[in-house]
C-alpha cells in the first residue's frame, strides 16, 4: 500500500544484536549474558557506517550485555529504556549446549517435537510462555510511542513478534530470524494496517 498524508504511520524497528561466541558455535542460549565477539563488533560497526539503522524516536533494549553492546555501537550513549520482557527464550538446562550434546536427551526431544508450545525446557520457558511475554513487551513499546521506536534485542524475540504480526506470510519461526545486526521495520497505521520491511 502507499501511505498518504491522511494515514498516520508509526514505525517500530527491531534490531538483532551482533554475533556472540554461542552464535558462532550454534549453541542454544538465551539468558547466558555473553558479550559480542570481535567479528560481531566489526559487522555491526560496518552496518552502522553503511547507514542502515534508523535514527530518532524512543529506544529500548532487553538489558542483556549483547544487546547493550550492539546498542552502544549503533547509538552511543543515547538514552534507552531497559525492557526485560524482550529477553531471549530461557532454555534452562539447554543453555550453552549444542544439538549434538542434547539430541539423545528425552526431555530435549520432547521439547523440539512439541507442536503445542506447552513443553518447557527443563528449568526454562515453553514457547507459549515466551510468546506471551514477548508480545506483552511489544505492546508495551507500541503503547509508549507515537512516532517511532527502536528495540535492540534478540533473534528469537524478533521472530516471535514477526510470526505473531504476520501469520499469513507462511514463514516458520526460524525463517523469521534476522541475521546478526539486522532486523525489521514494522509500519503501524492509524487504520490498523501494518506492513514491514527488512533492515
Amino acid at each position: 500500500m502507499r501511505y498518504t498524508d491522511e494515514i498516520e504511520v508509526m514505525k517500530i524497528h527491531l534490531i538483532r544484536h551482533g554475533k556472540t561466541l554461542a552464535t558462532e558455535k550454534k549453541l542454544y542460549y538465551g539468558r547466558t549474558d555473553l558479550p559480542l565477539v570481535e567479528p560481531g563488533v566489526e559487522e555491526v560497526t560496518l552496518l552502522r557506517e553503511q547507514g542502515i539503522y534508523p535514527k530518532g524516536g524512543m529506544f529500548f533494549t532487553s538489558g542483556l550485555l549483547r544487546a547493550e553492546q550492539t546498542f552502544n555501537i549503533i547509538y552511543g550513549n543515547a538514552h534507552r529504556r531497559i525492557l526485560p520482557l524482550l529477553a531471549e527464550l530461557n532454555v534452562g538446562e539447554f543453555e550453552m549446549k549444542s544439538y549434538d550434546e542434547l539430541k539423545d536427551r528425552a526431555d530435549y526431544q520432547a521439547w523440539i517435537t512439541d507442536e503445542t508450545g506447552d513443553v518447557a525446557c527443563p528449568g526454562g520457558e515453553s514457547i507459549n510462555q515466551f510468546t506471551k511475554r514477548v508480545i506483552e513487551g511489544y505492546h508495551h513499546i507500541v503503547s509508549a510511542v507515537s512516532i517511532s521506536a527502536t528495540a535492540v534485542c534478540h533473534g528469537g524475540v524478533i521472530s516471535c513478534i514477526m510470526e505473531h504480526l504476520y501469520p499469513g506470510e507462511q514463514k516458520n519461526f526460524y525463517q523469521w530470524v534476522p541475521e546478526p545486526g539486522r532486523g525489521y521495520t514494522i509500519h503501524h497505521t492509524s487504520d490498523g494496517l501494518h506492513e514491514y520491511e527488512p533492515i
